[in-house]
């Protein structure tokens, strides 16, 4: 039992390496003409302790509804290349991150359809645990490396608390603004109700960065579509 405890501290050391090292890789960048999509959007998805079964679909439902909606549908068709891609990560603490839907291309309506049903469709298939923005922000970073070449690569955090698992978020965050991507944040406020100031400034960052906060789950919908259209469009929907 003393073994198996000392190699618990091991184990968090070595993951916290591992995450530093993917970060301080740089993420590739292209030629604008060589940009496969306007968008790469990571949707990190709370699945802590704190998110029960009932907010988890709440989560689901409005991400899904939203790629379904036909402003955002028209807010791709606009832009340049008229192409975004998607990929889906559920969370919660610092060894619990899964891709539950991998680097998806959305051009057309029913392409945004189809990622709609997927997302609907979606199990809650992780461990349940404390919250590790920090991880989770990493766990992006890593399909970032993976995904089709960008204009811009954005990190879509949702949350209902604070980091309290593996790394500070903070360093965590400038690593990744220093490589050009953009971390933005929905927060609902149902059990931090200041948990917004806490995301502005420990968690987004990078060009046009923002943080909507929904006052519960209730309000997810409206705000993940919100949080949509202005990511995909630019900053000047707000």
């Amino acid at each position: 039992m003393i073994a198996s405890r000392g190699l618990r501290p091991l184990a968090r050391w070595l993951a916290t390496l591992t995450l530093c090292g993917v970060l301080l890789w740089p993420l590739p960048a292209g030629q604008a003409q060589d940009h496969e999509v306007d968008l790469a959007l990571v949707l990190a998805i709370d699945c802590s302790f704190s998110v029960d079964s009932r907010e988890f679909a709440l989560q689901m439902q409005g991400i899904s509804r939203a790629f379904m909606n036909e402003e955002v549908k028209a807010a791709i068709a606009q832009g340049t290349r008229r192409r975004i891609a998607v990929a889906a990560v559920l969370w919660s603490d610092d060894r619990n991150q899964i891709t539950a839907i991998p680097w998806t291309v959305i051009s057309s309506g029913a392409d945004a359809d189809w990622l709609g049903l997927a997302l609907m469709a979606t199990r809650r298939s992780l461990s349940e645990g404390g919250t590790s923005i920090s991880a989770a922000l990493g766990y992006s970073a890593a399909l970032l490396y993976r995904a089709p070449s960008a204009e811009r690569r954005v990190i879509d955090v949702s949350a209902d608390g604070r980091n309290n698992s593996g790394p500070a978020v903070a360093p965590v965050r400038d690593l990744l603004v220093a490589q050009g991507v953009t971390i933005n944040g929905l927060v609902i406020l149902n059990e931090w109700p200041t948990l917004d100031s806490y995301f502005e400034a420990n968690v987004a960052g990078g060009p046009d960065h923002f943080v909507i906060p929904a006052p519960d789950y209730d309000a997810y919908g409206e705000a993940i579509l919100r949080k949509l259209l202005r990511e995909i469009s630019g900053p000047q929907i707000m």
